[in-house]
């Protein structure tokens, strides 16, 4: 079930242009990407992902949300039914339906990893506080905020949370989540890649001082690749859409990729072409002219 060993490369450099082959899959982010401010998946984007599925393109929802978080997405799966989950921590078969999702890959936040990140990035800014999603489980300290869509677990210092015998402890840890009250968003993620170095991989998709820490390596892009590998699909043969820093490595990676027109201004530079935004149907919009390139016949909507 876990998998912490050496990873596809998830690298492209900056300024390769967008690939001439055909893609053979498509990579998603969910919320500011694929989904609609109201956390829902419009009609057009609906027949859009079928479409892509029936002119056989794997499509892939690769999010930073936990895998009991995709009922949303749950029915739009086709095919293969996978999606990455926390950023990248983990792959999930989905075909299950809400509540019955497998865990197929798990690529965790070592115990001792875990503990060094929060020593040190509360030694770098003071103030910030903790959360800690396992594969199964949803535990924070007293005073985080809430911010999320469930209860916690467990309530503790986040030195407890991860300690051997803590609630949850048999379960891998996916991520850590980090909140600051006061220090801006973008200057937070700097400090504390600073601060962390290698011990763990550091990025943020909220709008708010919101860190998510994984294992040294894991991002959207290296399990992306890792899919890929598997399938024997190239990083030219696919296209990718983001909107936010958590999204940046798999925006390069990829052979074609698109900032989405609310982007933040790192995904814009990372990506190699742009659409509209997620109001807009963006992905849909990319997504049906592929579709209409590949068949003249077929028409994409304005």
């Amino acid at each position: 079930m876990r998998d912490n060993g050496e990873v596809t490369s998830a690298t492209r450099r900056p300024g390769i242009p967008a690939s001439p082959l055909p893609p053979r899959l498509i990579a998603t982010d969910l919320d500011g990407t694929l989904l609609g401010d109201d956390k829902a998946v419009s009609p057009r984007t609906v027949a859009a992902l079928a479409a892509a599925e029936a002119a056989g393109i794997e499509v892939f929802f690769v999010t930073g949300r936990p895998a009991r978080w995709m009922d949303v997405v749950s029915e739009h799966v086709h095919g293969h039914g996978l999606a990455i989950c926390g950023n990248g921590a983990a792959v999930v078969d989905l075909h299950g339906g809400p509540g019955a999702h497998r865990f197929v890959k798990v690529r965790e936040l070592a115990r001792e990893n875990a503990l060094d990140a929060v020593r040190l990035l509360r030694d770098a800014a003071p103030g910030t506080l903790f959360a800690i999603e396992r594969t199964y489980g949803f535990y924070q300290e007293p005073a985080y905020p809430k911010l999320h869509l469930e209860a916690p677990d467990s309530l503790a210092p986040a030195e407890k949370l991860l300690a051997p015998d803590a609630p949850g402890a048999d379960e891998p840890v996916l991520k850590i989540l980090a909140h600051h009250h006061e220090i801006a968003p973008d200057d937070f993620l700097m400090t504390a890649r600073l601060a962390i170095g290698d011990r763990a991989d550091v990025t943020r998709s909220s709008p708010s001082a919101l860190l998510e820490i994984s294992g040294p390596g894991v991002s959207k892009a290296s399990t992306l690749a890792l899919c890929c590998a598997e399938r024997g699909i190239s990083n030219e043969e696919v296209v990718a859409f983001g909107d936010m820093p958590n999204d940046v490595e798999m925006l390069t990676w990829a052979g074609t990729s698109y900032a989405m027109g609310n982007a933040h201004p790192a995904v814009i530079a990372a990506a190699s072409g742009r659409t509209a935004a997620n109001t807009e149907d963006g992905v849909a919009v990319v997504i049906e002219r592929i579709l209409a390139e590949r068949d003249p016949q077929r028409r994409a909507a304005p």
